[in-house]
């Protein structure tokens, strides 16, 4: 069945690769980003480009009303738009960390509140919001990031109990290691301070990114852009889906160990990397 879907953060990676996806589905396709030039192939393809900044809320429930109005319907919103905030929490600055919580939490919010009423209206319509395994894990220095995610989890948890009864499906898409632009549009300090207490982690925070960025350790955006297809084209989707490189092993082993067993793995890792 044809869908009305927005994507936010559609400008590249995971968002770009889900909204050519669902264009070549035949859906009808609105790619939500500040950087509207970005999504040129979008266009092409046959997708329709929103300028959209999530931190300007009139601007988010404006422009979300304007698709509304001109559609007639709106079936799927995809929040994907995000980023990350990397330093000790020491070091991170009070702007820093809510400029994190607006772009991945409050802004996400908005676009959501935006579209309820609609869907309310045709009783049916699926809310995905992409989180991380970074919403069930932790590690050092991404406290302000692991917040968002962690937030975003319980956040549409709640919104999922609150909006069943009007036929809305929320579902959490729970990416692993992706090859994108995030480690690009981090928004880091990472061995800029050769005084930092930190500087050390900081160092090693940094060779386990980069090694990310490595074939083999990583998997392609259309790997979460074909899992947000399945969920969203299904009658009855699950509440979470976990896909992607180390996604479904790493959600395991932090089911499976307690907070100081999980958090013993994780320091013995780090203390390796410090070797290379």
């Amino acid at each position: 069945m044809k869908k009305v879907v927005i994507v936010t953060g559609a400008s590249a990676g995971i968002g770009k690769a889900t909204a050519l996806q669902l264009i070549k589905e035949g859906h009808t396709v609105y790619g939500a980003a500040r950087r509207v030039e970005k999504m040129d192939e979008l266009v092409s393809a046959g997708g329709k480009a929103v300028a959209i900044d999530l931190t300007r809320h009139e601007q988010v429930h404006t422009e979300i009303q304007k698709i509304i109005e001109t559609e007639g319907r709106i079936d799927v919103l995809v929040n994907n738009a995000g980023y990350a905030v990397y330093g000790a929490i020491e070091e991170v600055s009070y702007e820093q960390a809510k400029q994190q919580l607006e772009v991945n939490l409050f802004g996400l919010a908005e676009a959501t509140k935006a579209v309820l009423p609609a869907m309310r209206s045709q009783k049916s319509g699926t809310i995905v919001n992409v989180s991380s395994i970074g919403g069930k894990v932790y590690g050092p220095l991404a406290a302000w990031y692991h917040a968002s995610k962690f937030g975003l989890e319980g956040w549409s948890d709640t919104l999922r109990l609150e909006v069943s009864q009007f036929g809305i499906n929320v579902v959490v898409i729970q990416p692993g290691v992706i090859k994108t632009e995030f480690s690009e549009a981090m928004d880091q300090k990472l061995t800029q301070d050769s005084s930092s207490p930190y500087k050390d982690l900081e160092h090693i925070a940094l060779k386990m990114i980069e090694n990310t960025n490595k074939p083999g350790q990583y998997s392609e955006p259309i790997v979460i852009a074909n899992t947000i297809s399945k969920a969203i084209n299904s009658k009855n989707p699950k509440t979470r889906y976990a896909a992607g490189k180390m996604a479904k092993q790493t959600l395991l082993a932090r089911k499976m160990l307690s907070d100081k067993a999980f958090d013993k793995m994780f320091l013995r890792m780090v203390k390796n990397y410090g070797k290379k």
